[in-house]
């Protein structure tokens, strides 16, 4: 499938939406997955700066996992600038991040393989020596009150002092600062998410306002719950069904971007190596996201490596003594200066390159403690 293709496709859509598309397709290539970042909007805004005259109509194409939870609000904004209708039409997934942009338009058009997901932010913690060990790497905002939750209604903990002691180990674990994050952060959540859909048109009470942030925070238990089209229309989100013809031109241009941006793959890393083979997997100049329109193609392009990491012993201790001896009739003394020169500086040259073997084969004889990798210089750029 070339580019041509998509873009075809993309005209279809729009003929039979009367609308204007712009693609925003984060790929989650196993090993390698992008997500929603400030990065994105520069490039976004000259798609929507080609819109001339500005569209009545005009619908974002968005596949994610997800991102930061600052940029929704910055590029639901940005996109209401230029179109009086806004939608966001979802071909897939759209979790987490993605689905705080659908909040901010006037209609999810969603297809029977549609997914929204819940907007409980997962905060990651950096690892270091003040962080307690049983703290995890990444913590979700909405399970420290689950937790309080739990100890009131599920232990059934109604002694202050009990609750109380129970309370401070969270705090012992997690530090008041993390603490003083974690309520900042979901506050922050219900904050955009309320102000995201007031910009709905026509608008929504505040009392389903309310009802929809809840479901999607607090009612929602686990981060990976997929949210059909049908369990988002009763949470009370006005979604747009999407079926027949359009809804194959939609699922049609999803496959030639999983095509496009290598998706379907093996999660585990262990495939890109042999038992023998070099320690670094490197593929150059990939392609991992894209912003796409009729008239102008972005990709987020970078190189995809991974490094075998092994548990080599520490300073390994190698005596090598070659023992060399010349022939019983002929004496080294008895061989010119520059001759004899000469053959001491291929002795020297012949240990540093069997102990350089040697080190070698203690590197790929150890056994392999992780491989760790990703996405190396990663950067927006316009594709011809």
């Amino acid at each position: 499938m070339t580019t041509q293709d998509r873009k075809k496709l993309i005209v279809e859509i729009e003929k039979e939406r009367s609308s204007k598309v712009v693609v925003f397709f984060c790929g989650d290539r196993p090993l390698a997955p992008t997500a929603i970042a400030d990065d994105a909007i520069r490039p976004m805004y000259d798609h929507l700066r080609t819109l001339d005259p500005k569209p009545e109509k005009l619908d974002l194409y968005l596949y994610s996992l997800g991102g930061l939870m600052e940029t929704p609000w910055k590029i639901v904004t940005m996109l209401r600038e230029f179109c009086k209708e806004l939608s966001v039409v979802v071909p897939y997934k759209a979790y987490s991040a993605a689905t705080m942009i659908a909040l901010g338009a006037d209609k999810i058009s969603m297809t029977d393989k549609s997914e929204l997901g819940p907007i409980d932010p997962q905060l990651n913690v950096a690892v270091g020596p003040d962080r307690p060990q049983s703290v995890l790497p990444q913590i979700g905002v909405e399970d420290v009150a689950s937790y309080v939750t739990f100890l009131r209604q599920r232990a059934g903990l109604t002694d202050q002092t009990a609750l109380a002691g129970s309370i401070a180990a969270l705090v012992s674990n997690l530090t008041p600062p993390l603490l003083g994050r974690i309520e900042r952060v979901y506050s922050h959540i219900r904050l955009v998410a309320r102000k995201l859909l007031s910009l709905a048109r026509p608008p929504i009470d505040d009392r389903r306002v309310t009802a929809i942030i809840e479901q999607l925070t607090e009612k929602t238990y686990v981060h990976g719950h997929g949210i059909g089209r049908q369990e988002a229309k009763e949470i009370g989100l006005n979604v747009e069904m999407l079926d027949g013809k359009l809804a194959n031109f939609v699922w049609g241009l999803y496959t030639q971007y999983e095509s496009f941006l290598k998706l379907p793959g093996s999660q585990d890393p262990r495939v890109y190596f042999t038992d023998s083979g070099p320690d670094i997997y490197e593929e150059k100049d990939q392609l991992f996201a894209c912003i796409e329109s009729s008239q102008l193609l972005h990709a987020f392009k970078g190189d995809f490596r991974l490094n075998r990491i092994r548990k080599i012993p520490s300073n390994p201790t190698i005596n090598l003594n070659l023992n060399l001896q010349l022939p019983q009739n002929l004496q080294a003394q008895q061989l010119p200066q520059q001759a004899q020169q000469l053959l001491n500086q291929l002795l020297q040259q012949a240990g540093q390159q069997i102990q350089q073997m040697v080190m070698q084969q203690i590197a790929q004889q150890s056994p392999v403690e992780r491989i760790e990798g990703g996405i190396v210089g990663g950067k927006w750029e316009v594709i011809p």
